[in-house]
């Protein structure tokens, strides 16, 4: 791959028309549109030119279904929304980034209804309110039930149409940035497709250039993306020298409409407010298999259930699953999707009455060029917004709906910073190299992206992208300047970045999941590839450490906030009166020590970042010598810890009592799964677990091989003996669960074989076997012949267990796992400093 060559310019006729403005915005979605009106709103004469690659409506923004996520509700914190998009981003967001976005998110949101955006409102006037993957409130404002993006676009365009300072150039495609002697931005050359005194290649001089022209989706054979997302912005600031940042992290959008193996371009997405408000993924047996593979089940984040999808697909040998919205009746779909209602029909496909064929597509770009707070890129006087910018925000996967206000929040902070005084540019310069792909390779791009960095990638799929992209730069003819032929070249060379970066990428992280390392998420890895393209045409790639004080936590999946809290409560505890008498008393102010946290005994270790964040709450400086899941062995230095001796000792209890109570479920954890290791079935865990504890109990689950059960008692419905009694019947109780819950998932504890037929009829989706024989347990799998999923729990011991899993349930309950496992022996190791 290091012979590829890449062109620092667009061959293209000499401009044969000039213009000029104060500011020159590539793109009319809701972040360049944004950026135009708050800035003239903000200055008493400024003048924007707009250029937009088709109408002014053709872009990505209007296709945006889902909506606007803005703390909004009352009990909804900024705090919360952050944590939220901390924790999908999977360890790579930019925490004071986001946090500019959740403060700022709200006021952005309202300037947008002054704009005249219209949202869908209550009967009282209020704002209705939804939830989506990852979020843990409802706090998505939509329009027209799924058609928000049309709304916003076509409120912006209004109030564009009204703004006298700024112009518009429709079906012109952006070519190359004018940079002058001391490398600033001074303005664009461009492409009209029309007649006119600007048709044909012109320049635009102006004192600063936004970039706000979308993603670039179309690199994939089968995308969400419009035709016009062909990643002009990205490439554009390759070719002027900017960085760009993370590349290989492109969303796949997990429920896009499955049209047919012979179908591509962009596709039907199907929101994932759909399942938001209920519906359910489920295989072409009618099982549902989201349960247990996240805690938030159908509405975990989008790389967590594109994964699951492709992994169900990779199981069945199915080519997609199925979106199961059949609860919702036709008045809710006419009401609140009646968008995707009309285009499912129109494929011949009735939602109300059958299940919506889904499959993952690309849908959204995390990474681009890179910016800072102000949207600022590595290039004076360029910036980037949208889609098309690598604020931080995203991370390695960008929350649902946080995308559009993203654009809204960083383009007013563009508008503000270009406000301020500025150096002129000079003249332009250009002495570079040009080039262009033949367009006939589109296509075949296109393929090879799909096939090989697509959702699944590994070193084989992504070496042959990149033989194919080098392949494609050889043509047998002169390929002359024209739409078509830019067009190849952009996606041909954001194509080349991105694969490099998806290459460098040895983990699975957020987006990006790489077949060959499909377990890894490498703490070597918490960092940034940062891309430019040299003088002389080379991508040159820098790996750049990511700074964050709850990395670990984030890299972990565990929420910062909830930790930190239950530190805080600890020290509370431990200091509600004054300070750590004994240190105090021992320990001369200012003396420095260093601690290594040791092994004394073998076992799996979980909560080194917990531990880690403890002793980085007061101030110590931690280094990781492994790795939660990691078996270690007596005398083996966990991590070392350096600062105040004082600080130390006071901090060592709160850590070391989260450490090894967490190490102890691990290794338990870990003795269950190689106990049946091969048996097909998977050890899982119960409710069994300490007040406040839960979450990381099921983490340290999780650490040591085993799989979680429900999360509490709102995810899933699990009807035991008590409630058969007050029910009157298992059935009873059964029909009771599913007309006032119709869409969860049902679980029936049964302790009898002839209670397992009447709710299999039922519709039962797992049935717990509680206290059944190993004969008992056999007698079950046989006559429920995979109808649904079974569970043995009570009585279970590491003795029997591989009897039990031979049977050919699916799953073993082992409570005891969060409720009684000895903690494994760990401890501090004073040194001097």
């Amino acid at each position: 791959m290091t012979d590829t060559t890449l062109p620092r310019r667009l061959t293209a006729p000499p401009p044969g028309w000039t213009t000029s403005a104060d500011v020159v915005v590539v793109g009319s979605g809701i972040a360049g549109l944004t950026v135009a009106l708050r800035y003239t709103e903000l200055t008493p004469a400024g003048r924007v030119l707009v250029v937009t690659k088709d109408v002014l409506s053709a872009g990505s923004t209007q296709w945006a279904q889902g909506g606007i996520a803005a703390v909004l509700a009352p009990g909804d914190t900024p705090d919360e929304h952050l944590s939220d998009t901390l924790l999908a981003g999977a360890g790579l967001c930019d925490e004071e980034a986001v946090r500019v976005l959740v403060t700022e998110g709200p006021d952005a949101l309202k300037r947008l209804m002054e704009h005249g955006a219209r949202f869908d409102r209550d009967d009282r006037g209020e704002l209705q309110l939804t939830r989506e993957g990852g979020h843990r409130r409802n706090r998505i404002v939509h329009a027209g039930g799924d058609a928000t993006g049309a709304e916003v676009q076509r409120a912006l365009i209004e109030a564009a149409a009204h703004e006298p300072r700024i112009e518009i150039i429709e079906h012109a495609l952006v070519l190359d940035l004018l940079t002058d002697a001391q490398g600033r931005a001074c303005g664009i050359t461009l492409h009209v497709m029309g007649e006119g005194a600007r048709d044909g290649v012109g320049a635009v001089r102006a004192g600063a250039v936004v970039l706000a022209s979308g993603g670039m989706g179309q690199v994939y054979a089968s995308t969400t993306n419009p035709l016009v997302s062909t990643g002009d912005g990205v490439a554009l600031a390759l070719r002027a020298g900017a960085v760009v940042r993370d590349l290989e992290f492109v969303q796949f959008h997990p429920t896009v409409l499955w049209l047919g193996h012979e179908s591509t371009g962009q596709q039907p997405l199907v929101s994932e407010a759909v399942r938001g408000e209920g519906a359910v993924l489920i295989d072409s047996t009618g099982e549902r298999f989201m349960a247990g593979v996240h805690e938030l089940a159908d509405l975990a984040p989008r790389d967590v259930v594109a994964k699951a999808i492709m992994r169900r697909m990779a199981e069945t040998g199915d080519d997609h699953v199925y979106l199961d919205a059949r609860s919702f009746g036709e008045e809710k779909w006419q009401a609140r999707f009646p968008t995707i209602l009309a285009v499912c029909r129109e494929h011949g496909i009735d939602p109300v009455t059958e299940p919506i064929p889904v499959a993952p597509a690309a849908h959204y770009a995390s990474g681009g060029v890179r910016t800072d707070l102000f949207g600022r890129t590595s290039v004076p006087g360029l910036y980037a917004c949208g889609e098309t910018a690598c604020t931080g925000v995203h991370g390695a996967n960008r929350l649902a709906s946080n995308s559009l206000l993203e654009g809204l929040v960083y383009a007013e902070r563009i508008a503000s910073d270009l406000i301020t005084p500025r150096a002129v540019p000079g003249a332009d310069v250009s002495d570079v190299q040009s080039g262009l792909i033949d367009p006939r390779t589109r296509g075949r791009v296109q393929a090879f992206m799909s096939r090989g960095a697509g959702v699944l990638r590994s070193v084989e799929s992504l070496s042959g992208v990149a033989k194919a992209l080098r392949d494609a730069q050889w043509t047998p003819i002169a390929v002359e300047p024209c739409l078509e032929a830019w067009e190849a070249t952009n996606l041909h060379t954001v194509a080349t970045a991105l694969t490099r970066a998806a290459s460098a990428r040895q983990e699975t992280r957020g987006s990006h999941w790489r077949e060959d390392f499909p377990d890894r998420r490498d703490d070597t890895w918490l960092g940034h590839l940062d891309i430019t393209l040299t003088e002389k045409g080379e991508l040159v790639m820098e790996h750049v450490p990511h700074v964050s004080a709850d990395a670990d936590l984030l890299a972990a999946g565990l929420d910062p906030a909830e930790i930190h809290t239950l530190i805080e409560t600890a020290f509370r505890e431990d200091l509600s009166t004054g300070e750590d008498v004994t240190s105090a008393a021992t320990i001369p102010a200012g003396q420095k020590a260093v601690g290594d946290i040791v092994a004394r005994r073998s076992g799996v270790v979980a909560g080194l970042p917990v531990a880690a964040a403890a002793f980085r709450y007061a101030g110590l400086e931690v280094e990781l010598r492994v790795k939660d899941g990691d078996q270690v062995s007596y005398g083996d230095v966990l991590m070392t810890v350096k600062g105040e001796t004082r600080e130390l000792l006071t901090v060592e209890r709160t850590a070391l009592n989260l450490l090894t109570h967490l190490s102890g479920i691990a290794t338990a954890t870990a003795q269950w799964v190689r106990a049946i290791d091969g048996t097909g079935a998977r050890v899982r865990d119960t409710r069994k677990t300490h007040p406040g504890l839960r979450s990381l109990e099921k983490y340290a689950v999780r650490c040591g091989g085993g799989v979680n059960h429900r999360i509490g008692l709102y995810d899933a419905a699990l009807i035991k003996d008590n409630h058969v009694v007050a029910a009157g019947g298992v059935t009873e109780a059964f029909r009771a669960v599913r007309k006032a819950y119709p869409d969860i998932l049902i679980e029936v504890e049964v302790d009898r074989i002839d209670q397992i037929e009447p709710v299999l009829a039922e519709g039962a989706e797992e049935i717990l076997l509680d206290n059944f024989t190993v004969p008992q347990l056999k007698e079950a799998v046989e006559l429920v012949a995979g109808r649904a999923r079974l569970e043995s729990s009570g009585g279970l011991t590491l003795d029997t267990a591989r009897a039990v899993a031979e049977t050919g349930v699916d799953f073993l309950a082992v409570g005891a796992l969060t409720h009684s496992s000895p903690a494994l022996d760990i401890a501090l190791d004073l040194r001097g400093a």
